[in-house]
């Protein structure tokens, strides 16, 4: 069945890395659910989502310093050891509060599972044709995660329960840790003479983006201008410049900052972030809008965004050819550009619509995003030295998953304090959906920041298929 041993090997990390993705959006889909099961407050929600980006994305630069000094193999087992002890303690949780935490957790153990499971397929695969093929795979594992996470999320909150959203994990990660221990040889370590790892570092840089992002989700509660909005905001700040200061000063650092001396990686971390954030937006506030709003179950809200991963991943595919001929620029606004549009009919989505309003949305957003997400990486890793590639794919992935979760949080605030300021009962579908196109409007704003950014970044014709520095994004959402 299998050429070689290699791509058995790929298979089986593959899933690994579908585990990760596939939890990213399972719960969309299961909010209504979970909110009445655990009783969760409309404002605290969204922390089932954001909990588990955050320590994803905080600690993906730590999980993959780990693998380097310790070993991929132990680093992807004991990853998926901690996913799937913790996926089934969240399928038993009766709090609201032990839900979210736990979020926190399985997002960390992602976080030493994804970088120590790709750098696994770059170190079994040569450059070349095949390693082009096995990144160009692992895209599509990526994408199909994200779809299958809407889809299967529903049939299962649907059907059995929302519990078997974390439930399934188990016999996966069982099976699979299993195989990968008994066939997938021991890999080296970095040839280093220390082995630190920046806790500090990953700790303040984690603690600030955690710190930014409650405070920006609970602003709408306590007020823009208030002690404890103002007192947090400051409290953000003071970890990043102190992140900022361990990184110069510390011998072994999470994350070399002259990486940033690049114009272009700076623009496209900003870009993908803005990305993010839309994205991660559009599936959680148009999930409730199909399930809040028009009352469509779990299972057929699931499958309502099912275009959206067809579309991004035919475009995906096609994209590449059509940047070694054109270069990656005219994407990197064309892409926003046709996501713009499709936003712009979730600004104007009624009270009392039905499929149609937004399945122009469903097909205009994937089709721009699979323009744009390459296009954006490549951006990212052209021109970077070789030695310094793999610190320019972990940090474009980190600012996808930050981005994700700060975007996320900011939507929904703005969402909540829409409605608050409705004039009428802030109860009704209509003040409901007033907030949910305020949100757009925001997203509107945010790819219109990356259609600018876009324009002053350095552009050429490049040969996507033989650069060998480039990684393939996570793409969660």
């Amino acid at each position: 069945m299998f050429k070689n041993k290699s791509w058995l090997i790929f298979l089986l990390v593959a899933i690994a890395q579908f585990m990760v993705v596939l939890d990213s959006s399972i719960t969309n889909v299961a909010l209504p659910a979970i909110k009445q099961s655990l009783h969760f407050n409309t404002d605290t929600l969204q922390w089932i989502v954001t909990a588990y980006s955050l320590t994803f994305g905080g600690f993906l630069l730590l999980g993959g310093r780990t693998a380097d000094l310790f070993g991929r193999k132990k680093t992807l087992l004991f990853g998926m050891g901690a996913f799937t002890l913790v996926s089934f303690i969240i399928g038993i949780s009766q709090s609201a509060f032990l839900l979210i935490v736990l979020r926190a957790l399985q997002g960390l153990a992602a976080a030493f599972m994804s970088p120590a499971a790709l750098s696994i397929v770059l170190t079994i695969f040569p450059e070349g044709t095949e390693r082009n093929k096995a990144l160009s795979l692992w895209t599509t594992v990526a994408t199909g995660g994200a779809a299958l996470g809407l889809l299967l999320g529903g049939f299962l909150t649907e059907f059995i329960n929302w519990r078997w959203n974390f439930f399934i994990n188990v016999p996966v990660g069982i099976v699979i840790s299993l195989a990968i221990a008994l066939i997938l040889p021991a890999h080296e370590k970095e040839e280093t003479t220390h082995k630190n790892l920046d806790l500090l570092g990953a700790s303040l840089i984690t603690g600030g983006i955690m710190t930014l992002v409650f405070t920006i989700s609970e602003a709408s509660i306590w007020g823009w201008t208030s002690i404890q909005t103002i007192s947090l905001l400051i409290l953000a700040i003071v970890f990043h410049v102190f992140f900022v200061i361990r990184e110069k000063t510390y011998h072994h650092p999470l994350m070399s900052l002259d990486i940033f001396s690049s114009k272009n990686v700076v623009i496209a971390n900003i870009m993908m972030a803005l990305l993010a954030a839309t994205l991660f937006g559009n599936f959680f506030i148009t999930s409730l809008y199909l399930q809040t709003i028009l009352h469509y179950s779990s299972f057929i809200t699931g499958l309502s965004f099912l275009p959206f991963p067809l579309i991004l991943g035919i475009t995906s595919s096609r994209t590449p050819k059509l940047v070694a001929k054109y270069g990656f620029k005219p994407f990197l606004i064309l892409g926003p550009m046709i996501v713009m549009t499709g936003l712009a009919f979730l600004t104007i989505m009624p009270v009392n619509g039905n499929y149609f309003s937004v399945l122009p949305s469903f097909v205009l957003i994937p089709l721009g995003m699979g323009l744009t997400f390459m296009p954006v990486v490549l951006t990212a890793t052209t021109g970077i030295p070789a030695h310094k590639a793999g610190l320019a794919s972990g940090l474009i992935n980190t600012s996808q998953q930050m981005g994700g979760a700060l975007g996320l949080a900011v939507l929904s605030s703005i969402s909540t304090t829409a409605t608050n300021n409705f004039a009428g009962n802030i109860s009704s579908p209509s003040a409901i959906v007033e907030g949910y196109h305020m949100a757009f409007f925001t997203t509107l704003f945010f790819l219109l920041l990356v259609v600018l950014a876009a324009t002053v970044v350095n552009s050429g014709k490049k040969k996507l298929l033989n650069n060998s520095q480039i990684r393939q994004p996570i793409l969660s959402e």
